[in-house]
């Protein structure tokens, strides 16, 4: 069989030939495959209230899109310059999405999750900061000469890391059977902060547009991460509660990562945006530990899925040579490749196969972590079923 690395990805040569029905399965305090199959009508309540949730969240987010959009249109001059600041406002939000999907494409989260991340960033929480952070401004203004200074240093972070931290909780609670740790933490942390800041970009971009260039450099080139790395302080610590046994982890987790988003916040606030040699000593060093931090978690996630892999392995449903593949960048891209050159239903059951690995991978860690769910049967027999047929798929057995 060819290197799982090389451009030429391909299974084993005996692949055919192969028996895929598992040995006996030598995890008996995980597996439960012999449970009855059956639908369970109370099960089916958590669904409905998550639909009513779900549906109550994407309300708020459109309502508070519609007040942003009261407010940019309102400081906008014309039509045409709410326009051109919205696309230079594309500009770093183009950026941070090229980022987020850079962190997840190793196990992509629901589209629906991300876009209803988005729209809390850009309605809920932007229209909940600018109406709190301006009344807080009018009534400090009679109370201290230095109002600016306390409503960018204390009451900004306050609000508005509060705001997004609380929509990532949202859908950490709504999501917990795909929030499988602190990279997915990330990821939505990064895109609720995404849709902030593309509003409050715009809003800027507006106000100061006799500044128009030195604005979009401060703000577009040189910090279009800084409410992501805010943010993501509290992303990390609700994700890392998805790891732990204890299912309640988030309500101590959660406060301490809004602690250290409210604290990067504002000392970004009162001390960097002001300061060009700061920045530079202390914001570029940030953003490389962030880098770093990020690899590190993806490594470990990759690690994990490679281990429960090779405990399936054991039982037969996996080769050495396809845990590699489906653990490694270049394994998977070279698989790819190699299924497309079988045509367009190979090169869907190959994504198909990757993504219910990973999947399965996630589902028998969270057993073992303590979180296995009421379905855990169920839903290994259907990620299997997912396994062996897009397999069949993509070898052209079907």
């Amino acid at each position: 069989m060819t290197a799982p690395g090389s451009s030429g990805w391909a299974p084993r040569a005996d692949y055919r030939r192969s028996a895929w029905a598992p040995r006996p399965a030598r995890h008996e305090d995980i597996f439960a495959s012999s449970a009855p199959d059956w639908d369970d009508p109370v099960a089916m309540r958590p669904a409905r209230r998550r639909r009513v949730i779900v549906g109550l969240l994407v309300a708020a987010g459109v309502i508070g899109t519609g007040i942003m959009f009261y407010v940019l249109a309102s400081s906008a001059s014309s039509g045409s310059s709410l326009v051109q600041m919205t696309l230079l406002a594309l500009v770093p939000l183009t950026i941070v999405l090229t980022t987020v999907w850079w962190i997840d494409r190793w196990e992509p989260e629901p589209l629906g999750m991300l876009l209803l991340a988005f729209l809390w960033g850009v309605g809920v929480s932007t229209a909940v900061s600018l109406i709190a952070n301006t009344s807080a401004t009018v009534l400090l203004a009679g109370v201290t000469d230095d109002f600016q200074y306390v409503s960018a240093v204390v009451i900004a972070p306050l609000v508005e890391e509060s705001t997004k931290g609380l929509g990532v909780l949202f859908i950490f609670l709504l999501s917990r059977r795909s929030f499988n740790g602190a990279v997915d933490g990330i990821v939505y942390a990064a895109v609720v902060a995404a849709g902030f800041a593309f509003s409050e970009n715009i809003l800027y971009f507006l106000q100061n547009q006799d500044d128009l260039a030195r604005t979009f450099v401060l703000r577009g080139i040189m910090s279009p991460f800084a409410h992501i790395m805010f943010t993501s302080c509290a992303g990390v610590a609700i994700g890392a509660s998805a790891r732990m046994r204890s299912r309640l982890a988030w309500l101590w987790t959660t406060p301490m990562g809004l602690a250290g988003a409210i604290c990067l916040h504002a000392f970004w606030n009162g001390a960097l945006s002001g300061n060009l040699m700061l920045y530079f000593i202390v914001e570029v060093p940030l953003f490389v530990a962030a880098i770093a931090l990020v690899l590190a978690l993806r490594w470990r996630e990759r690690l994990r899925i490679r281990a429960r892999l090779r405990e399936y392995g054991q039982s037969g449903w996996y080769h050495e040579a396809e845990i590699i593949m489906l653990t490694t960048s270049a394994g998977r891209r070279a698989a790819r490749r190699w299924a497309r050159r079988r045509g367009p239903e190979a090169k869907r059951a190959m994504r198909d196969f990757q993504a219910a690995s990973v999947q399965l991978a996630n589902l028998r860690q969270g057993a073992m972590e303590g979180h296995a769910v009421n379905d855990f049967a169920a839903s290994e027999k259907t990620l299997l079923a997912r396994v062996m047929g897009s397999r069949a798929a993509y070898m052209g057995k079907r």
